[in-house]
């Protein structure tokens, strides 16, 4: 598991850098796993970045929008919802329970990520 991971995200980031892969595809296989009780999302380039985020019970997600353009982050639950989120504004949420929560930015609902709480 660990070498597939080293090579995807390898492969992944000569892609970005050579600009051979889309946005999704820069994003939307990439696992992040925190271990701290604090774990960061950028909003960049019409994407989140880890896409997918795995975190403890007790953590605390900040979303930082370093795009050009304003953004939202909100959960298709309703648990959490972001006010817009101008360049270099930042949101945060701690979970305290388990389970997955997806999100999209509402101004574009093409933008989605998750976070997993375990």
């Amino acid at each position: 598991m660990k070498k597939v991971l080293r090579i995807s995200l390898f492969t992944l980031m000569v892609g970005a850098a050579l600009g051979g892969l889309s946005a999704t595809e820069r994003t939307s296989s990439v696992s992040f796993t925190s271990a701290s009780n604090a774990a960061e999302v950028k909003i960049d380039n019409f994407s989140f970045g880890p896409a997918a985020i795995t975190v403890a019970v007790g953590a605390t997600v900040t979303w930082t929008n370093r795009d050009d353009i304003p953004h939202t982050v909100v959960s298709t639950d309703k648990v959490f919802k972001s006010k817009v989120l101008d360049t270099d504004e930042k949101f945060s949420f701690t979970f305290s329970k388990a389970g997955t929560y997806p999100y999209f930015c509402s101004i574009h609902p093409k933008m989605t990520g998750s976070v997993v709480v375990q």
